[in-house]
């Protein structure tokens, strides 16, 4: 404990030496239990209508003391609003008024009980006849945590940036909201809510590297799941028709304004359905989303007015690809050609492994960037899209039913019409397991129990994963990933 002492500041030293007064006057710094009557917000709410409200006890933290003799005023804050309260000497005691100045900080949690009267000024205030100490804070607060420039600071002290950023607390009531009308839009339509494994003995359903762990009983490596794709279809073969997963998802992937290794993705399925299908559903889903956190789908970001209104523009890939670049991906439909093609019109991208990749390349270079408006760009390589059906007519070029949808250079949802053919999807790994041999990290692995599971029979299905992160970054405007995660991953 000494050792831990020694760690105080000078102030912190000073509160602490005052949690030792209290303990010697046989105050309890930290007592088992508060009673509370009202919210602060309740309270001026009931005055307001005209209630006469006496014997009313508050709780809530201690964040202004002013001194004014015999008088002292003093407001508190609880999770709804912050309310005055007025300390007479003659009221609450000679002894108890000291100890309140000599005693008691800014940033304490205090619990307070009296009448509730309109001030002088015609502030609502409660004139306190009984008070105590509930919580004592050792260390201060900040007193202007919004002038910091230090944002990873907020991130790695998040209490305190929830707690002096009225913004931030704000930010994450409306998560909660978007959370809440993401649930009830899909429950209202006959979709089931299910847990599946966090924890798996063989990772799937994106293109990306895992967390790899250990069980020591089973004496196996076990991963941190990547998607919930494949337990959710396996739902499917099971007769559950319609299902989804609001999840945590990891991936052993870098950092940046629009990725975290750990985030939150909405899944769902439903049988009988296509990629069209899951179209209408996105623009319904961001529309209920949008007006449970804002009122309204005329929004801003970052300085663009988006207007999510259904229907949403769709276009095919090639058809964007072919406006943005020059570059006609079905008349170069193999990797050498369209190499060719790429160097003959000397456009800069980064130089890829197969044809489906560099496709994918182009389409970020030239096309991702211009997407302001809500868009829902069509028909992907089979390539990087191995759970997908095959569209049957793009001459020669392998072009699967996938769809993305993109708003400010950002993905919102990915889906498929999702393949159920077992021998196809046997093939499907097999060529990806040929990517993984020449290097690619990111390509799927071979998953026979799942080709097994589609042996039974799954019936044709529209599949979506939705980012709930980035989604909570569009409808509150903002820019990096991690003002939207509570605890982000942070550098160390």
């Amino acid at each position: 404990m000494d050792d831990f002492l020694a760690r105080f500041n000078e102030q912190e030293q000073q509160r602490h030496q005052k949690t030792i007064r209290l303990r010697e006057r046989g105050v309890n710094p930290y007592p088992l239990r508060a009673t509370r009557t009202h919210t602060a917000r309740q309270t001026i709410d009931a005055f307001t209508r005209g209630e006469n409200l006496s014997g009313v006890k508050l709780v809530g933290r201690l964040v202004a003391l002013r001194d004014m003799g015999k008088l002292s005023f003093a407001h508190i804050q609880d999770g709804s609003a912050k309310i005055q309260l007025m300390f007479r000497k003659d009221a609450v005691g000679a002894d108890n008024y000291a100890m309140l100045l000599k005693d008691f900080d800014l940033g304490d949690f205090i619990g307070a009980e009296g009448d509730v009267v309109r001030t002088k000024t015609g502030e609502i205030t409660l004139q306190v006849a009984r008070f105590e100490l509930l919580a004592k804070t050792l260390s201060p607060l900040p007193e202007k945590w919004h002038g910091l420039k230090d944002t990873e600071t907020r991130y790695r002290q998040r209490y305190l940036d929830l707690l002096s950023n009225e913004q931030a607390r704000e930010i994450f009531a409306k998560r909660s909201k978007i959370v809440t009308a993401m649930r009830k839009y899909l429950d209202e339509r006959g979709f089931v809510e299910v847990e599946t494994p966090v924890l798996q003995p063989l990772y799937g359903g994106g293109a990306a590297e895992p967390f790899v762990t250990h069980h020591n009983k089973l004496d196996r490596d076990m991963y941190l799941r990547i998607a919930d794709e494949l337990y959710l279809k396996r739902l499917l073969v099971g007769g559950i028709e319609r299902v989804y997963e609001i999840s945590k998802d990891f991936r052993n992937e870098g950092i940046d304004f629009k990725h975290n290794p750990e985030f939150t993705m909405m899944e769902c399925y439903q049988a009988y359905g296509d990629y069209t299908t899951m179209m209408t559903l996105v623009e319904e889903l961001y529309a209920a989303c949008a007006l449970a956190a804002n009122g309204t789908l005329q929004i801003t970001y970052q300085g663009h007015a988006i207007d999510l209104t259904p229907p949403w523009p769709r276009a095919t890939m090639r058809d964007l690809i072919l406006k943005m670049s020059g570059v006609d991906i079905y008349a170069d439909a193999d990797l050498p050609s369209l190499e060719r093609r790429v160097e003959e019109l000397n456009l800069k991208i980064e130089r890829q492994r197969t044809w489906g990749k560099t496709v994918d390349e182009l389409f970020s270079a030239f096309v991702e960037p211009t997407l302001i408006q809500p868009t829902f760009v069509m028909d992907y390589p089979e390539e990087i899209s191995p759970f997908a059906k095959k569209k049957p007519d793009t001459l020669r070029a392998r072009v699967v039913e996938r769809f993305e949808a993109f708003s400010l250079n950002m993905e919102l949802g990915n889906a498929f019409t999702e393949l159920n053919d077992p021998l196809d999807q046997y093939a499907r790994f097999m060529e990806q397991a040929e990517l993984r041999n020449a290097g690619d990290k990111e390509a799927h692995p071979i998953d026979l129990d799942f080709v097994e599971a589609l042996m039974h029979g799954m019936p044709p299905t529209g599949g979506l994963g939705v980012g709930v992160d980035r989604m909570v970054m569009l409808l509150t405007d903002q820019s990096s990933i991690r003002e939207v995660i509570l605890f982000p991953q942070l550098r160390t």
